[in-house]
């Protein structure tokens, strides 16, 4: 691409041109993965510390395949409305008045609780880097990140493609020279503690690594073009966020067992590989973190966009002082020592979501197939809308999120200790 071609389409990415709105196919899956593989591949072997692998790989595996079909709902409920809405806009329109409020508070919950696990996760990996003080690294982790989020959808897309290229390389990078390192012990993996306390509420944190249910209808206006890739992205998206997560806790844990496994993992994972791992470990952390950063934030400005009928595309105003909403108060939190670890930012977020996600994806698809607007371009397969299908759905997020809340308040533990 020419100087001039740039120039002309950066210009018009800032007004919002219509044009710059379409994503490529591997785009949009970059940016369901990016949203995907953020703070949770880095926090997610230290929610098994306690319990092991296997129950990690278990829930990963439950939660992969019930995440992706909600997402088809959705996928599905968004290609049979006419106007580009997000989740907040098409439960009112599908549910009604109060699942609109509802679903906002769990977009709002999940997007803070997030962006916050961000900010202090940035300005801790970047302290182990360069040995500056922690605050410094979430403000200078805090300006790229907002910034690309002032730019749009495609430049998230865009940004999102080319980062989660680097990504996979030093992913490749660390996992085989981890299998090279003479100290890997892969008993390491089979090890097990049958703590409930433990085991249940990893599936929260999967719950919210999965989290891109919210951003199906923001890849679907990326796909207005050709929305038959929506239902393809979604599927090779979720697969690929499912290899990553598996692989790299599973990475961490032969090489350096449970006990040793840091509340982010590539900060202990690097050491034991080497110096030069070390960086480049942190390295990718950082990009997981601004390629999550990217997707939930954005999703997070277009639905309080929908939330008070305003356009934060075309009109930058109107987008800035959305994007400040958005940005500054996670900041603040971080800077003012409000949330204590990672695992507190990301507990209600996936608490939230787990009851939220267990029952609206359903309601939405089965009333937008009542009166959608349009016929659809691509529809769920029968089976995967069967009664058992949502039967399950519910009951494990349900499930799940209540006993997972019974064990973070010392009830779960009276119950069956």
């Amino acid at each position: 691409m020419k100087i001039k071609e740039i120039k002309q389409e950066f210009v018009a990415e800032l007004k919002g041109h219509p044009t710059t709105k379409k994503l490529t196919f591997v785009e949009g899956v970059a940016m369901l993965v990016g949203t995907n593989i953020g703070i949770g591949i880095l926090s997610i072997a230290h929610t098994a510390k306690h319990a092991g692998f296997l129950p990690l790989f278990f829930w990963l595996i439950v939660g992969g395949i019930l995440s992706t079909i909600t997402m088809l709902y959705i996928a599905e409920a968004t290609l049979r409305t006419k106007q580009h809405l997000q989740l907040t806009g098409l439960s009112v329109k599908y549910i009604g008045p109060i699942a609109k409020i509802l679903m906002f508070i769990s977009v709002a919950v999940t997007a803070i609780g997030a962006l916050t696990a961000y900010e202090k996760a940035s300005g801790r990996i970047i302290n182990e880097i360069f040995h500056i003080p922690e605050m410094w690294g979430s403000i200078i982790f805090f300006i790229p990140a907002s910034a690309v989020l002032w730019l749009g959808l495609k430049a998230i897309g865009r940004g999102e493609k080319q980062v989660i290229g680097i990504m996979f390389a030093i992913l490749v990078v660390l996992i085989i020279s981890t299998f090279f390192k003479s100290k890997v012990d892969f008993s390491h993996a089979l090890e097990m503690h049958w703590n409930w306390i433990a085991i249940i509420p990893i599936f929260n944190t999967v719950v919210f690594v999965y989290s891109s249910q919210y951003i199906v209808p923001e890849m679907a206006r990326g796909f207005s073009h050709k929305p038959q890739m929506l239902p393809k992205a979604v599927i090779l998206g979720n697969f690929i966020t499912f290899l990553m997560l598996s692989l790299v806790p599973l990475s961490a844990i032969v090489l350096d067992g449970l006990e040793n496994i840091s509340g982010v993992v590539t900060i202990s994972w690097g050491k034991a590989i080497g110096e030069w791992a070390f960086m480049i470990a942190n390295l990718f952390a950082l990009f997981a973190i601004l390629t999550s950063y990217w997707g939930l934030g954005g999703m997070f400005i277009t639905n309080i966009a929908d939330q008070i009928n305003k356009d934060a595309d075309n009109n930058l105003n109107v987008r800035f002082f959305i994007l400040l909403a958005v940005v500054i108060p996670p900041l603040l939190l971080v800077l003012f020592n409000l949330v204590d670890t990672i695992d507190d930012a990301l507990y209600w977020p996936g608490v939230v979501g787990g009851i939220i996600l267990s029952f609206f994806p359903i309601l939405i698809l089965a009333n937008s197939r009542k009166h959608g607007d349009l016929p659809a371009a691509w529809k769920v397969p029968d089976f995967l809308t069967s009664w058992a299908v949502k039967g399950t759905i519910v009951f494990v997020y349900l499930a799940a999120t209540l006993l997972s809340i019974a064990a973070k308040y010392g009830v779960l533990e009276k119950i069956i200790g």
